[in-house]
Protein backbone atom coordinates (compact mmCIF):
# COMPACT_ATOMS: atom_id res chain seq x y z
CA UNK A 1 0.00 0.00 0.00
CA UNK A 2 2.82 2.38 0.84
CA UNK A 3 4.49 1.55 -2.45
CA UNK A 4 1.28 2.30 -4.37
CA UNK A 5 0.96 5.58 -2.50
CA UNK A 6 4.49 6.53 -3.45
CA UNK A 7 3.82 5.76 -7.10
CA UNK A 8 0.67 7.87 -7.05
CA UNK A 9 2.68 10.69 -5.49
CA UNK A 10 5.31 10.50 -8.20
CA UNK A 11 2.64 10.56 -10.91
CA UNK A 12 0.96 13.55 -9.32
CA UNK A 13 4.28 15.34 -9.12
CA UNK A 14 4.94 14.63 -12.82
CA UNK A 15 1.51 15.95 -13.73
CA UNK A 16 2.16 19.09 -11.73
CA UNK A 17 5.54 19.55 -13.45
CA UNK A 18 4.07 18.94 -16.90
CA UNK A 19 1.20 21.32 -16.22
CA UNK A 20 3.59 23.86 -14.80
CA UNK A 21 5.96 23.47 -17.74
CA UNK A 22 3.11 23.92 -20.19
CA UNK A 23 1.90 26.98 -18.34
CA UNK A 24 5.46 28.40 -18.38
CA UNK A 25 5.76 27.66 -22.12
CA UNK A 26 2.47 29.41 -22.85
CA UNK A 27 3.52 32.35 -20.73
CA UNK A 28 6.85 32.66 -22.52
CA UNK A 29 5.60 31.88 -26.02
CA UNK A 30 4.19 35.30 -26.75
CA UNK A 31 4.19 37.18 -30.05
CA UNK A 32 7.56 38.47 -31.19
CA UNK A 33 7.77 42.11 -30.21
CA UNK A 34 11.12 43.19 -31.64
CA UNK A 35 13.52 42.31 -34.46
CA UNK A 36 17.14 43.38 -34.00
CA UNK A 37 19.61 43.53 -36.86
CA UNK A 38 23.34 43.23 -36.32
CA UNK A 39 26.21 43.13 -38.78
CA UNK A 40 28.46 45.40 -40.79
CA UNK A 41 26.28 46.88 -43.53
CA UNK A 42 27.75 48.92 -46.38
CA UNK A 43 25.30 48.61 -49.26
CA UNK A 44 21.92 48.13 -47.57
CA UNK A 45 20.42 49.90 -44.59
CA UNK A 46 19.08 48.31 -41.43
CA UNK A 47 15.70 49.93 -42.12
CA UNK A 48 15.52 48.28 -45.54
CA UNK A 49 16.36 44.87 -44.10
CA UNK A 50 14.01 45.31 -41.17
CA UNK A 51 11.22 45.99 -43.65
CA UNK A 52 12.08 42.76 -45.48
CA UNK A 53 12.37 40.68 -42.31
CA UNK A 54 9.26 41.96 -40.52
CA UNK A 55 6.78 40.03 -42.74
CA UNK A 56 8.69 36.81 -42.06
CA UNK A 57 8.08 37.00 -38.31
CA UNK A 58 4.61 38.54 -38.41
CA UNK A 59 2.12 36.35 -36.54
CA UNK A 60 4.82 34.12 -35.04
CA UNK A 61 5.52 33.58 -31.38
CA UNK A 62 8.84 33.76 -29.58
CA UNK A 63 9.38 30.10 -28.68
CA UNK A 64 7.43 28.44 -31.48
CA UNK A 65 9.16 30.31 -34.31
CA UNK A 66 11.18 27.89 -36.47
CA UNK A 67 14.56 29.61 -36.61
CA UNK A 68 15.87 27.26 -39.30
CA UNK A 69 12.95 28.05 -41.58
CA UNK A 70 13.27 31.76 -40.85
CA UNK A 71 16.96 31.59 -41.76
CA UNK A 72 16.21 30.02 -45.15
CA UNK A 73 13.52 32.58 -45.89
CA UNK A 74 15.79 35.45 -44.84
CA UNK A 75 18.56 34.22 -47.15
CA UNK A 76 16.18 34.73 -50.09
CA UNK A 77 16.56 38.47 -49.52
CA UNK A 78 18.88 39.36 -52.37
CA UNK A 79 21.53 41.29 -50.47
CA UNK A 80 22.06 38.70 -47.72
CA UNK A 81 24.85 36.15 -48.03
CA UNK A 82 24.56 34.59 -44.58
CA UNK A 83 22.01 34.74 -41.77
CA UNK A 84 22.20 33.64 -38.14
CA UNK A 85 19.22 34.00 -35.78
CA UNK A 86 18.87 33.71 -32.01
CA UNK A 87 16.23 34.48 -29.44
CA UNK A 88 16.79 37.34 -27.01
CA UNK A 89 14.73 38.15 -23.94
CA UNK A 90 12.23 39.64 -23.83
CA UNK A 91 10.39 38.41 -26.95
CA UNK A 92 12.96 39.51 -29.49
CA UNK A 93 14.78 37.82 -32.37
CA UNK A 94 18.30 38.89 -33.26
CA UNK A 95 19.32 38.56 -36.91
CA UNK A 96 23.09 38.55 -37.40
CA UNK A 97 23.55 39.33 -41.09
CA UNK A 98 26.46 39.00 -43.48
CA UNK A 99 25.97 41.24 -46.48
CA UNK A 100 26.69 40.26 -50.07
CA UNK A 101 29.79 41.90 -51.55
CA UNK A 102 29.16 42.89 -55.18
CA UNK A 103 32.16 42.65 -57.50
CA UNK A 104 30.47 43.01 -60.92
CA UNK A 105 27.19 43.54 -62.70
CA UNK A 106 25.74 40.30 -64.04
CA UNK A 107 23.51 40.17 -67.14
CA UNK A 108 20.73 42.72 -66.91
CA UNK A 109 19.36 42.57 -63.39
CA UNK A 110 21.81 40.88 -61.03
CA UNK A 111 25.19 41.29 -59.37
CA UNK A 112 27.99 38.80 -58.76
CA UNK A 113 29.64 38.14 -55.41
CA UNK A 114 33.33 37.10 -55.13
CA UNK A 115 32.37 33.43 -55.60
CA UNK A 116 30.71 34.22 -58.93
CA UNK A 117 27.23 33.66 -57.49
CA UNK A 118 24.52 35.98 -58.85
CA UNK A 119 22.09 37.81 -56.61
CA UNK A 120 19.33 40.32 -57.24
CA UNK A 121 19.93 43.92 -56.22
CA UNK A 122 16.50 45.45 -56.91
CA UNK A 123 14.73 47.45 -55.60
CA UNK A 124 17.98 49.08 -54.48
CA UNK A 125 20.18 50.66 -57.16
CA UNK A 126 23.27 48.79 -58.30
CA UNK A 127 26.53 50.24 -56.97
CA UNK A 128 28.34 52.48 -59.44
CA UNK A 129 31.65 51.63 -61.05
CA UNK A 130 31.14 47.87 -61.39
CA UNK A 131 32.15 46.19 -64.63
CA UNK A 132 29.50 44.41 -66.67
CA UNK A 133 29.77 40.64 -67.03
CA UNK A 134 27.31 38.36 -68.78
CA UNK A 135 26.87 34.69 -69.51
CA UNK A 136 24.48 31.74 -69.46
CA UNK A 137 22.93 30.45 -66.26
CA UNK A 138 25.56 28.88 -64.00
CA UNK A 139 28.55 30.43 -65.78
CA UNK A 140 29.21 33.17 -63.21
CA UNK A 141 32.31 31.56 -61.62
CA UNK A 142 33.86 30.85 -65.03
CA UNK A 143 33.23 34.36 -66.37
CA UNK A 144 34.48 36.01 -63.20
CA UNK A 145 37.65 33.90 -63.16
CA UNK A 146 38.43 34.77 -66.78
CA UNK A 147 37.65 38.41 -66.08
CA UNK A 148 40.23 38.44 -63.27
CA UNK A 149 42.80 36.83 -65.59
CA UNK A 150 42.09 39.39 -68.30
CA UNK A 151 42.49 42.30 -65.89
CA UNK A 152 46.04 41.22 -65.19
CA UNK A 153 46.89 40.51 -68.85
CA UNK A 154 45.38 43.68 -70.27
CA UNK A 155 46.63 45.88 -67.44
CA UNK A 156 50.19 45.22 -68.54
CA UNK A 157 49.33 46.95 -71.82
CA UNK A 158 47.44 49.91 -70.38
CA UNK A 159 44.00 48.43 -71.10
CA UNK A 160 40.99 48.05 -68.81
CA UNK A 161 37.83 46.00 -69.21
CA UNK A 162 34.40 47.58 -69.36
CA UNK A 163 32.44 44.45 -70.26
CA UNK A 164 33.04 40.72 -70.68
CA UNK A 165 30.47 38.40 -72.22
CA UNK A 166 30.23 34.66 -72.71
CA UNK A 167 27.63 33.90 -75.37
CA UNK A 168 25.28 30.91 -75.20
CA UNK A 169 27.30 29.11 -77.91
CA UNK A 170 30.56 29.56 -76.01
CA UNK A 171 32.06 32.57 -77.80
CA UNK A 172 33.80 35.26 -75.75
CA UNK A 173 33.92 38.99 -76.35
CA UNK A 174 35.13 41.86 -74.25
CA UNK A 175 34.84 45.62 -74.39
CA UNK A 176 37.67 47.88 -73.29
CA UNK A 177 37.00 50.95 -71.21
CA UNK A 178 37.49 52.93 -74.46
CA UNK A 179 34.38 51.23 -75.87
CA UNK A 180 36.21 48.92 -78.30
CA UNK A 181 34.73 45.43 -78.65
CA UNK A 182 37.22 42.58 -79.02
CA UNK A 183 35.87 39.31 -80.46
CA UNK A 184 37.80 36.34 -79.05
CA UNK A 185 35.51 33.58 -80.29
CA UNK A 186 35.16 30.09 -78.86
CA UNK A 187 38.61 28.53 -79.14
CA UNK A 188 42.33 29.37 -78.85
CA UNK A 189 41.59 32.23 -76.47
CA UNK A 190 45.13 32.52 -75.16
CA UNK A 191 46.72 32.63 -78.61
CA UNK A 192 44.14 35.09 -79.89
CA UNK A 193 44.55 37.33 -76.87
CA UNK A 194 48.34 37.31 -77.34
CA UNK A 195 47.85 38.25 -81.00
CA UNK A 196 45.56 41.11 -80.03
CA UNK A 197 47.97 42.50 -77.45
CA UNK A 198 50.87 42.29 -79.90
CA UNK A 199 48.86 44.18 -82.53
CA UNK A 200 47.73 46.68 -79.90
CA UNK A 201 51.26 47.49 -78.81
CA UNK A 202 52.52 47.59 -82.39
CA UNK A 203 49.97 49.91 -84.00
CA UNK A 204 46.40 49.83 -82.66
CA UNK A 205 47.00 51.79 -79.46
CA UNK A 206 47.83 54.92 -81.46
CA UNK A 207 44.54 54.76 -83.42
CA UNK A 208 42.27 53.45 -80.67
CA UNK A 209 39.77 56.32 -80.97
CA UNK A 210 39.01 55.28 -84.57
CA UNK A 211 38.30 51.60 -83.83
CA UNK A 212 34.79 50.15 -83.53
CA UNK A 213 35.75 46.53 -82.91
CA UNK A 214 38.58 44.06 -83.34
CA UNK A 215 37.90 40.53 -84.61
CA UNK A 216 40.39 37.84 -83.62
CA UNK A 217 38.50 34.86 -85.00
CA UNK A 218 41.19 34.10 -87.55
CA UNK A 219 44.07 31.58 -87.47
CA UNK A 220 46.67 34.35 -87.82
CA UNK A 221 45.08 37.67 -88.71
CA UNK A 222 43.44 40.53 -86.88
CA UNK A 223 40.47 42.31 -88.47
CA UNK A 224 39.69 45.87 -87.42
CA UNK A 225 36.41 47.70 -88.01
CA UNK A 226 36.86 51.46 -88.16
CA UNK A 227 34.34 54.15 -87.36
CA UNK A 228 32.75 55.36 -90.60
CA UNK A 229 33.54 52.15 -92.51
CA UNK A 230 31.08 49.32 -93.04
CA UNK A 231 33.57 46.48 -93.49
CA UNK A 232 36.46 45.49 -91.21
CA UNK A 233 39.97 45.66 -92.61
CA UNK A 234 42.46 42.88 -92.00
CA UNK A 235 45.81 43.89 -90.61
CA UNK A 236 47.18 40.49 -91.59
CA UNK A 237 45.53 38.54 -94.39
CA UNK A 238 44.07 35.35 -93.00
CA UNK A 239 41.12 33.08 -93.51
CA UNK A 240 38.45 33.44 -90.84
CA UNK A 241 37.71 30.34 -88.71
Amino acid sequence: MARRGSLVGVLLLLLVLVAGGRALWLWLDRPIERVSIRGDLEYVSADYLRGKLAPLVRGQTWLSADLGQLREEARDIGWLNEVRIRREWPYALVFELVEQVPVARWNDDELLNPAGEPFAYAPLPAPEGLEHLAGPVGSGPEVLAYHDDLIARLGEHGLSIGQLRLEDRGAWRLQTDDGIWVMLGRSNRQARLARFLAAWDRELDDVASHIRYIDLRYPNGVAVAWHGESEPAEIETAKKS
